[in-house]
């Protein structure tokens, strides 16, 4: 994997064939995003308030959806239409404790999909999945980051958490095709974080730094290795360590409980079954820690939380820090765990890089400087933006079309994946047994691939696991890889004099993280006594040292490359079908039918904005007509170009506008508001008209005269040249007839325009023009493009003297005359002795209208 910074864009590449790439930094709580597009600064993405942060959030008010801080404003008002945190519930089962927990902290109401995964019900009965609403803050962000490109964007990179699962990262790429994107690659937030630090350093020697990011979701450590050799710059990561029971969001909910034991005890009510109270207390447990965090006390004040009751209420940071006890020692120690993890010991630890919005808690700092020291406290990133920066900054690499510095990164994955298959049967009536073979420990590197050996004759199924439960109520299998065609491969192979031959499965771990069956084959090596033979002997090799970490269930029985004669590897592929036997991704089908539905709901939401739109142009077009009839001043341009019938006129139809207006607008269609405007605009037209003809008729008149005084000042200089080259017999550019056709062409403008402006000059201002100012420009186009045909024409060759042995003599041949000259044009005017460029002049004063 490598990584760039943005310094300039490929000059040979088309802008038109460059793709912008879109960065997402998908958070609990706050999701933030970077755009790199040609000709856009790079930098974090901002919302419709101008924010570089937005809320997880999307809603419903009625009919009409809302995403960010909007939407999670609504949860007070409509609390089973306001959703917020999905993160929490990615890819997780609907009976695992990350339900169960969300249930604690949220007043949506959840429901089991069909794949016993998680969704949302509204108020109205409607149901979404974790990828749909997922979808559709992606999609938001979409949207945000096209109206900055101008062009479309449809590849993303997406930050995720290292101890992500299989099934939650199923979840994130699910949800960004749902969205219409493309996914270039899930990152780790705390190798993005790595990517944004090494940016902008140089490693004179190897270093080791911890990435520490306290989020709402969870805490999590990232040990990474930084050098630095010539112009490349190599990340490596050694460790990770993390905790999913702790976070923003549980400090959250221990706030509110201490809110909530404060209103039973002042009020003497359980609010606990109020979904409006407990929604407002947990937007103000929010804010109260926010104010904790940097004063000792904070006061929550919540206008009627229930029933019409106020509440008020002081919380102190150590009552709130005593609520959170049994975490204390739970917040430092994924530093410790990556640490191990990594095989190192603090004192190898450079720095601890702070990042994260809960990092600003004081008791996470204090339980941190506690465990590392404060001299290795860093705080050089910023902690909000650095995981979208750099992601952004990775995702540009992996586009292939931005220069960028020489970053390479190898990150791991932090779980156990093991392969679980049943060995050969050796009779019929006996059960096979099963065997287990770690194929990636953790820590392993992503983007590896290892090839598994198997002496078999018939089909049979792969299972690739989770060695170790990855999180409470998650299941630890993730797919099933059954291969297909084994016997008629095998017995192939052994028809062309293969013996012992295997079968061959790789096992991929993906740069994204993702574990798959991506090939398998029969393979068997066939001996070659023929001449050439010798030189396959070697390719036999090549192939067996091309197999990584190689299993077997039994030993490998591969013939020897010793053995006489040279071998021939064989080949031939297998069937694999991929099956999710426990918990599934959305399949094709299922995503297809997910996007059909947001994009319905997008297209409404189109036509909607356009009602909306169309409405409010109407209105505020209805008030500025309105504002203009009333305004009796003789002097405004509306009332010296209009009569008084058709003032009458409009003011008649305004009104009847009006009471359309408040009688029907709220059933109106777009077509029926804009068929409303018409109306009046019909009417209108005519004065405006004549102001527009009033304004640009200076100007047009001037452009007029401005050619008429440049053709005869070019007339009189080509006259005098033209005389003046007939006396020396020398060729002319022009002919007395082009020169006589220009002036008929001047004087047929000059006498146009001098009668219809002084006809023009008695016509009121509440009149139609007699003369349209795009008539005027057309005729002065006219005489400009016949000047420009003669200004810009080539001059002819000179003649050339003819040499004779002897002079001439009376009956010799008169001297050729001049040609006439060819109408070319020179691709740029060049300067003629004795000939002058026409001068734009200062025209006359001249009567305005």
């Amino acid at each position: 994997m490598r990584l760039i910074l943005l310094c300039h864009l490929l000059s040979l590449i088309p802008l038109s064939a460059w793709a912008a790439v879109l960065a997402i930094d998908y958070g609990s709580d706050w999701t933030k995003a970077s755009l790199m597009a040609p000709g856009v600064p790079f930098d974090v993405l901002l919302n419709k308030d101008s924010k570089r942060k937005i809320q997880s959030s999307v809603g419903w008010k009625k009919s009409d959806r809302l995403f960010g801080t909007d939407a999670y404003n609504l949860a007070s008002r409509f609390p089973s239409d306001s959703f917020s945190s999905v993160k929490l519930l990615q890819g997780a089962p609907y009976d695992s404790d990350a339900a169960d927990f969300y249930k604690t902290i949220s007043t949506a109401e959840i429901v089991q999909t069909d794949r016993k995964t998680v969704g949302f019900k509204q108020s109205d009965g409607t149901e979404w999945s974790v990828e749909e609403l997922t979808a559709m803050e992606f999609a938001y962000v979409k949207h945000l980051a096209e109206g900055v490109a101008e062009e479309p964007v449809t590849d993303v990179i997406v930050t995720v958490p290292p101890y992500y699962t299989q099934f939650e990262r199923d979840a994130v790429v699910d949800a960004i095709e749902i969205a219409g994107m493309r996914t270039l690659a899930l990152i780790h937030d705390g190798t993005a974080v790595a990517v944004n630090y090494a940016m902008t350093r140089t490693f004179a020697k190897p270093e080791y730094h911890v990435i520490f990011d306290a989020g709402a979701s969870s805490i999590r450590a990232t040990v990474a290795q930084f050098s630095t050799t010539g112009d490349a710059t190599q990340i490596n990561v050694a460790g990770v360590g993390y905790d999913r029971t702790v976070g923003g969001t549980e400090l959250d909910r221990r706030l509110r409980e201490l809110l909530i034991e404060a209103f039973s005890a002042k009020h003497k009510q359980d609010i606990r079954g109020n979904a409006r109270g407990m929604a407002r207390l947990w937007k103000e447990a929010g804010r109260v820690k926010a104010i904790l965090s940097a004063n000792s006390d904070a006061f929550a004040a919540v206008e009627s939380v229930i029933d019409e009751v106020d509440f008020k209420a002081k919380v102190t940071r150590a009552s709130f820090e005593s609520r959170c006890a049994d975490l204390k020692d739970k917040f430092a120690q994924p530093i410790l765990d990556a640490i191990k993890s990594a095989g190192l010991t603090l004192d190898d630890i450079t720095s601890v890089i702070m990042t994260g919005g809960s990092m600003r808690t004081p008791m996470i700092q204090a339980a941190v400087k506690a465990a590392v020291g404060a001299d290795k406290l860093a705080y050089n990133v910023n902690a909000d933006e650095s995981a979208v920066l750099g992601a952004g900054l990775y995702g540009a690499s992996l586009s292939r079309q931005f220069k960028t510095k020489n970053i390479k990164v190898s990150d791991i994955n932090a779980h156990d994946v093991q392969a679980t298959y049943f060995a050969a049967a050796t009779s019929p009536n006996v059960k096979p047994r099963t065997i287990t073979t770690l194929v990636y420990p953790s820590n392993s590197k992503l983007g590896s691939k290892k090839t598994m050996t198997f002496k078999r004759k018939e089909d049979f199924s792969i299972y690739l696991d989770y060695k170790n439960q990855v999180a409470p109520g998650f299941p630890s299998r993730m797919l099933e890889a059954e291969l297909t065609g084994v016997q008629a491969a095998i017995a192939n192979l052994t028809e062309r004099g293969a013996v012992d031959a295997v079968v061959k499965a790789t096992v991929t771990l993906s740069d994204s993280g993702f574990v798959a069956v991506k090939d398998a084959v029969a393979y068997g090596e066939v001996k070659d006594d023929s001449i050439t033979g010798a030189s396959s002997s070697s390719d036999a090799d090549a192939v067996t040292a091309e197999q990584e970490g190689t299993e077997s269930d039994a030993p490998s029985a591969s013939p020897s490359a010793a053995a006489t004669g040279a071998t021939l590897p064989e080949t031939i592929p297998l069937n694999i079908t991929t099956k999710f036997p426990v918990l599934s991704p959305m399949s094709v089908d299922e995503k297809k039918k997910a996007r059909t539905r947001l994009r319905m709901m997008d297209t409404e939401e189109a036509a909607k904005n356009r009602r909306e739109e169309a409405r409010n142009t109407f209105e505020a077009y209805l008030y500025r007509l309105r504002d203009l009839l009333d305004d009796e001043t003789d002097d405004t341009p509306f009332m010296k170009c209009s009569q008084a019938s058709e003032r009458l006129a409009l003011q008649e139809q305004l009104d009847k506008a009006f009471d359309w207006l408040h009688e029907y607008s709220d059933y109106a269609e777009t077509s029926q508001f804009l068929d409303q405007r018409s109306i009046l605009e019909v009417l209108e037209k005519p004065i405006i008209h004549r102001y527009q003809e009033i304004e640009a008729f200076p100007q047009a008149l001037n452009n007029s005269q401005m050619w008429n005084w440049s053709t005869r000042l070019f007339l009189t200089e080509a006259k005098t040249n033209l005389t003046a080259e007939e006396e020396t017999d020398t060729p002319s550019k022009w002919t007395w007839d082009e020169l006589s056709a220009l002036e008929k062409t001047l004087k047929d403008h000059e006498s146009w325009l001098a009668e219809w402006v002084e006809r023009q000059k008695s016509v009121p201002a509440n009149q139609d023009p007699v003369i349209e100012t795009a008539e005027m420009k057309a005729r002065a186009k006219v005489l400009e493009q016949h000047l420009q045909k003669l200004w810009k024409r080539k001059a002819p060759p000179k003649a050339r003297k003819t040499k004779t042995s002897a002079p001439a003599t009376e009956s010799s041949a008169p001297p050729p005359k001049a040609t006439t000259p060819t109408e070319e044009e020179e691709p740029v005017p060049e300067q003629d002795a004795g000939q002058q460029e026409p001068i734009q002049p200062t025209p006359d004063k001249h009567d305005e209208l």
